[in-house]
């Protein structure tokens, strides 16, 4: 069956609440409450369907969203534009099923026209060389590390955090300006109402 990429629905929320918290310790916790403020704010915020249910989600912010992660602060104090990966989950059981290639696709079609760089972190703490050959295998390089606050006397998750700049954005600029032209695959997500899923392969 094929990959369906659509944006959540408020439907959803609860069903995206548990794939996150069943995720494992590469991934941060959420709450109800945090949850509803990404789907307030998120510029991007889609799920992943493979035959009716859910296999995923992926949650991003531009830079000039008021979005209070402490990665998303360390890269918005380093460049002035960019997007920034949040999180992307996918289901126990679908992991290595293309998911993650399909959301990546799609969100790096989503950026490299409006952003010059996709940004994110990949956890270090248990090694995590699956991440980062996953990362690098889309054209993402380190560009520093840090090591993020610790929560109840816990010590941080240490963090690569990782860029990619978008190869198509200043042709886009140079050409189009603001004024993408008004077709449903480049309408911004959440917005594009109108607009079918869109299958990305079996």
């Amino acid at each position: 069956m094929s990959i369906v990429i659509r944006d959540v629905r408020e439907h959803d929320l609860d069903s995206v609440l548990a794939l996150n918290n069943a995720a494992g310790p590469s991934i941060l916790p959420l709450d109800a409450a945090r949850l509803r403020r990404f789907h307030a704010d998120a510029d991007y915020f889609r799920i992943a369907e493979r035959d009716g249910n859910l296999a995923g989600f992926l949650v991003g912010f531009g830079a000039g969203t008021p979005h209070d992660s402490s990665n998303f602060a360390w890269f918005r104090e380093r460049y002035p534009d960019f997007f920034y990966i949040d999180r992307i989950v996918v289901a126990s059981r679908r992991r290595g099923g293309g998911v993650g290639r399909a959301f990546y696709a799609d969100v790096s079609s989503y950026a490299e026209l409006r952003h010059p760089h996709l940004a994110c972190e990949v956890f270090l703490d248990d090694g995590n060389d699956p991440a980062l050959l996953f990362h690098g295998s889309f054209g993402f390089r380190e560009i520093g590390q840090r090591v993020m606050e610790g929560v109840d006397g816990k010590p941080g998750h240490r963090a690569a955090m990782l860029l990619k700049d978008m190869c198509s954005y200043q042709w886009v600029q140079d050409t189009y300006g603001e004024s993408l032209p008004e077709v449903p695959w480049i309408a911004a997500p959440r917005t594009a109402q109108a607009e079918p899923p869109r299958a990305t392969g079996t």
